[in-house]
């Protein structure tokens, strides 16, 4: 898998980006206050639900996500400055400790579980965990894991942080996401990069099968960031 990333990055044409590319390869690690964040994430549990456990399909949940990953998420909405993104206005005042103490504190709160339990056997599970060498569909959990909740080598060095965990994500953001992927969505970082590689042999039924498994599989507690 990691030379398949390899691969991925050397192929894919590079970025074009007025905010910088940046190679999270070599990130180091993220820390913040989790208990310093409680107090600045007023504004975003009006989108992200209570304790960042979103109600709205479209938003997507923080809660029990890893803090790497969080931070680095903030970090970009702040690099691009993008005037159609509303995220755009909510970061452009917050400062590189604010990030850091938000993404510590949706990181050590737990998240709901989904709606509905996840079915044995459905399609999105075998296209998780084995790919379809022939659509050229890798599988997903190299980098997420075998039951998506985040990469298998978390743990052992920063960069594996900034691999999201997407058990018991709300299926509508996850499909938005993939399209975005796949249609050549701007890739500002390493990860994005390899997404963008990563999801361009997906078709909308494959999608959609991913991510109803997802959605109905839980957040294992026991690999979050939880205090």
């Amino acid at each position: 898998m990691q030379r398949l990333i390899a691969l991925l990055l050397l192929s894919l044409p590079s970025p074009a980006v007025a905010g910088g590319f940046v190679d999270l390869r070599d990130a180091p690690a993220v820390v913040g206050d989790a208990a310093a964040g409680a107090a600045k994430v007023t504004v975003c549990v009006a989108c992200h639900g209570a304790e960042g456990n979103a109600v709205v399909p479209a938003f997507p949940a923080l809660a029990a996500q890893h803090s790497g990953y969080l931070y680095q998420s903030l970090a970009g909405f702040r690099r691009r400055a993008d005037p159609a993104s509303p995220m755009t206005p909510q970061v452009q005042t917050l400062s590189d400790a604010d990030l850091r103490d938000i993404a510590a504190y949706f990181a050590s709160r737990r998240r709901n579980p989904p709606a509905a339990p996840v079915v044995a056997g459905l399609p999105g599970a075998r296209l998780f965990r084995d790919g379809d060498a022939a659509r050229g569909i890798a599988p997903c959990q190299g980098c997420h894991g075998a039951s998506a909740q985040g990469h298998p080598q978390r743990g052992t060095a920063p960069r594996y942080d900034y691999y999201p965990a997407l058990a018991a994500q709300s299926a509508d953001y996850l499909a938005a996401r993939l399209r975005f992927y796949r249609d050549g969505g701007n890739a500002d970082t390493s990860n994005a990069l390899i997404m963008r590689g990563i999801a361009r042999n997906l078709d909308d039924a494959a999608i959609a099968e991913l991510a109803a498994w997802l959605a109905a599989t839980p957040r294992d507690t026991a690999s979050g960031d939880y205090p």
